[in-house]
């Protein structure tokens, strides 16, 4: 019995000319990204750089995902070709590779994530991604070039002063842009209305277009359109952690309303309340 690479839900909504979305998943529970793609989400993003992940976590996050006929995208610990390529192997659809620097590292990243003519990446055949080698060795090798995407976040000046060369980089998806860490390196943190953010922001769509690849970034209920307007295609709205914690203040609150709550002043401490520059952020999952 032979079996195919899983086809990206993501990619295919793209190369058709739609937008893909996403949610973010802080908690490890392998529930929270089932809760997400039964949803209605088209990927879900857990992180090995910022979150106490293990490979056995995003395994089952994989399967969470596939479950409901979601991808899951894994941001990736900066490190050797092997951090890059696990996640992969467990069958997730796509990669995130965080503060990438220049078009030397944006090569770099090609050459340990896919498979020859376009990069060089190492061959094993006997995990997920193959069925455990159950696809046809060729076609694993050329399938997965085509549904396994990479995503390469511009989140510095420095990447943004080299931004058109990265762009035409060959061998990568998405073009990602991450305010959060832009808006801190740039000594505005919060501030999506930054002169020199959101010129950065316009600029990635025209060299995402320009040289074949698709530009994402995070956004809200509010800004979701005007970035699709802008040409942004692979839009990440939201996130377990902020929505786990909005819901659980508005039921303190309301409980301290209704008198039902014990202790304290009956006075809110204000932490479920959105201050104008990190509101928009914490709506968005950050990044």
């Amino acid at each position: 019995m032979n079996f195919s690479v899983k086809e990206s839900l993501v990619l295919k909504k793209l190369r058709s000319g739609q937008v893909a979305t996403c949610f973010k998943v802080n908690i490890v529970d392998p529930r929270s990204a089932e809760i997400a793609a039964m949803s209605g989400f088209d990927c879900v993003w857990t992180c090995m750089e910022h979150v106490g992940n293990d490979w056995s976590t995003i395994g089952q996050q994989v399967l969470a995902a596939k479950a409901h006929g979601a991808d899951l995208l894994c941001r990736v610990a900066r490190g050797s070709y092997s951090d890059y390529v696990k996640p992969f192997e467990l069958d997730a659809s796509g990669i995130m590779v965080p503060h990438v620097m220049d078009a030397e590292d944006a090569e770099s990243i090609v050459r340990m994530t896919r498979f020859p003519p376009q990069g060089r990446r190492a061959v094993d055949g006997g995990n997920a991604d193959a069925a455990y080698c159950g696809v046809p060795f060729v076609d694993y090798l050329r399938d997965s070039n085509l549904q396994k995407f990479v995503v390469l976040q511009i989140e510095d000046p420095e990447s943004a002063e080299c931004l058109e060369a990265i762009a035409a980089v060959k061998g990568y998806d998405i073009l990602f842009f991450g305010p959060g860490d832009f808006g801190v390196a740039i000594g505005d943190p919060g501030n999506p209305e930054n002169p020199r953010l959101r010129e950065v922001r316009r600029k990635i769509p025209e060299l995402a277009a320009k040289y074949g690849k698709f530009a994402g970034t995070v956004c809200n209920p509010h800004n979701y359109q005007s970035l699709v307007d802008e040409g942004y295609r692979f839009l990440s709205m939201g996130a377990d952690v902020v929505g786990l914690s909005q819901y659980c203040q508005a039921m303190v609150r309301e409980m301290k309303i209704f008198g039902s709550a014990g202790g304290g002043d009956g006075k809110e401490d204000g932490a479920g309340d959105d201050d104008k520059r990190g509101g928009q952020l914490r709506q968005e999952g950050g990044v």
